[in-house]
């Protein structure tokens, strides 16, 4: 680290603080020449992977074009904005720890899908419509079937796991 006031190349650490939440780290330096004193601060810096279109052209990930898409999709849906956006901390927590430095955007919705099903499905068709470019009502109609059968098996899944917890229960 460069002093700030002489440009001298080496500093010395003074002291060590969490700051910002426990996000950043607060360091006071002081330069090892002039003997001035100063403050950084230090944070990971987590890089986005840049996403490949079909026509194999590359742009940077934009998280507001991913809320806003989203948030067209849950329009006058009763979905609170605190959901929204826990959605979307999932979804850009999941793409920064892939450690990739590119990804498909087929796979970003993917996921987006996958996230706006478990918040609403009328949401969900809604996107699938224009993600997947349905053409005419019958693909939508195979996409609600889908949808059903995808919600009955964890509807399933969800009753299996408690049989054990009442028959647990039933002993007592």
């Amino acid at each position: 680290m460069h002093c700030p006031f002489c440009g001298h190349e080496e500093t010395k650490v003074i002291d060590s603080r969490l700051a910002g939440e426990g996000r950043q780290v607060r360091r006071r330096r002081q330069c090892l020449n002039c003997h001035e004193r100063f403050t950084t601060f230090e944070s990971a810096e987590l890089v986005m992977p840049r996403l490949v279109k079909s026509d194999n052209t590359r742009q940077p990930f934009d998280e507001d074009k991913l809320r806003s898409s989203m948030s067209r999709a849950l329009e006058k849906r009763p979905v609170a904005s605190s959901e929204l956006e826990q959605a979307i901390g999932r979804l850009v927590h999941r793409l920064r720890t892939m450690g990739e430095r590119e990804v498909p955007s087929r796979l970003v919705g993917d996921l987006v899908m996958e996230e706006l099903r478990k918040l609403d499905e009328v949401a969900y068709v809604r996107f699938a419509s224009v993600y997947r470019q349905f053409q005419d009502v019958t693909e939508f109609e195979e996409e609600i079937k889908r949808l059903q059968e995808i919600s009955e098996t964890a509807a399933n899944r969800e009753q299996m796991s408690l049989l054990p917890d009442l028959l647990g229960s039933k002993k007592s």
